[in-house]
């Protein structure tokens, strides 16, 4: 999947007539990319739609109009943009309650490396996380983890083959298995694939 440049982003101006109409596009691109994994953990699998909206956004919100500004941002968020073999997801641990999630992310220490994706008849592939930093501390986990799954020839033939895609986690603590994805997710994660 090709990287963002300066090119395929619009001006703060043509950005702010276009917001509404392309904001509305993305939050029904992102339904098809996102996993439910039990009551209170997400997959938000990202792709090039998702990190421009994002960009977008940020230029916005920062007023970012200068060149260097601007490669920055690209900079920061186009390592989330898949690269044809592999998934790249923002994982959340999401608890309404500030003391239930206090508690749940002390009890979840590494659970980002026990999340895991496969197809149908392959191997479990489990997350690379935070490769940009260390989210986690002894004492908890972040409630934010950024993924990347490195899926293996077989797993990605599979997928282009139509095979459904399975995804869970195989934490001591926290431990769900989704047998399959919607098939509109599947779908829309088979497009990142070569």
């Amino acid at each position: 999947m090709k990287k963002l440049t300066r090119d395929d982003l619009m001006s703060l101006e043509d950005y702010a007539q276009a917001r509404d109409s392309f904001r509305a596009e993305v939050i029904r691109h992102k339904k098809n990319r996102q996993v439910k994994l039990g009551e209170n953990a997400t997959l938000y699998f990202e792709d090039r739609r998702t990190m421009q909206y994002q960009v977008q956004e940020m230029l916005r919100i920062e007023k970012i109009f200068e060149a260097d500004a601007i490669q920055e941002e690209l900079d920061a968020y186009n390592p989330l943009i898949p690269d044809g073999d592999n998934l790249k997801a923002t994982f959340m641990i999401e608890y309404s309650e500030v003391a239930g999630r206090k508690e749940a992310l002390a009890m979840m220490v590494g659970i980002e490396d026990k999340v895991w994706v496969s197809a149908e008849g392959c191997d479990k592939v489990y997350a690379i996380a935070d490769e940009d930093m260390d989210r986690e501390t002894e004492e908890k986990t972040s409630a934010v983890h950024f993924m990347r799954f490195q899926l293996t020839t077989e797993i990605i033939n599979a997928i282009k083959n139509g095979a459904m895609i399975a995804m869970g986690i195989d934490h001591e603590n926290y431990y769900v298995e989704l047998k399959a994805v919607p098939a509109a997710t599947r779908e829309s994660l088979a497009g990142d694939l070569n």
